[in-house]
């Protein structure tokens, strides 16, 4: 494995090490309401104080990966119930622009692994072709952490601080500043058309992979938009990257 590693800090802390693939998760601008938002907070406060408590490390560790999932699926149900959101994503031509423009940075980007196009939201797990985009950042002279210096690492001789670490958040802004605008050219309006922030979890093993690939594909199926995943037409798996 590369010697890569990545931290930095926006909104959320988001750690972003080479040689992973990653579950992200981005939504439409108020695609959910603030008191949702504050609700989920209060409560995710009130269960990190409650985990930070306990004493075993390993049960400590199990717990909050245990509430991370259930975390994340509560908020993503809120997503797909929430009647007053936006689904400009349920309008076909604007679903087929953000499908093709995950396709087309497929092998450019990333190694694609799966996605779900919901009508205001996006589900996709990829593994960043850290190579590529290292060299892409380096000739565009990029310095996003003056105030954060990166951690010391190596990758393929690039050598020391050579590459920016914003490689997964990079990805994210080229691939929805570019649906944006061709979306809101469709749509005839103008303004924000993601939320600013995005989720993103490392997947750390064979068996999240499978569990997260699973989930993606069943989104449109929980939320009633079809009875089994392969007649979601905004739905996609690349099986290869998963043993049998």
């Amino acid at each position: 494995m590369k010697k890569f590693q990545t931290y930095y800090r926006r909104n959320l802390p988001h750690y972003q090490p080479a040689d992973y693939s990653f579950f992200v998760t981005f939504r439409l601008t108020n695609s959910l309401p603030l008191h949702i938002i504050k609700k989920l907070k209060v409560e995710q406060g009130i269960k990190l104080k409650q985990i930070s408590a306990i004493n075993d490390k390993k049960v400590k560790y199990q717990t909050y990966k245990d509430y991370q999932i259930n975390y994340f699926e509560e908020f993503d149900s809120w997503l797909d119930k929430y009647k007053a959101s936006p689904k400009w994503l349920g309008i076909k031509e604007a679903a087929d622009i953000v499908k093709e423009a995950i396709h087309y940075r497929d092998e450019k980007d990333y190694e694609l692994i799966v996605y779900t196009v919901m009508p205001n939201h996006v589900h996709i797990v990829f593994t960043p072709i850290v190579v590529r985009i290292a060299d892409s950042l380096i000739e565009k002279k990029e310095n996003i952490l003056k105030d954060n210096p990166p951690l010391p690492y190596e990758i393929d001789g690039f050598g020391r601080n050579s590459v920016s670490t914003y490689i997964v958040t990079k990805i994210l802004q080229d691939l929805k500043k570019f649906t944006a605008v061709n979306c809101n050219k469709l749509l005839n309006r103008s303004g924000s058309f993601w939320q600013h922030e995005s989720y993103d979890h490392v997947v750390r093993d064979e068996k999240e992979l499978k569990r997260i690939v699973e989930y993606v594909l069943n989104n449109p199926v929980k939320a009633g938009l079809c009875e089994k995943w392969e007649d979601w037409k905004y739905s996609y798996c690349n099986f290869k990257f998963l043993s049998t």
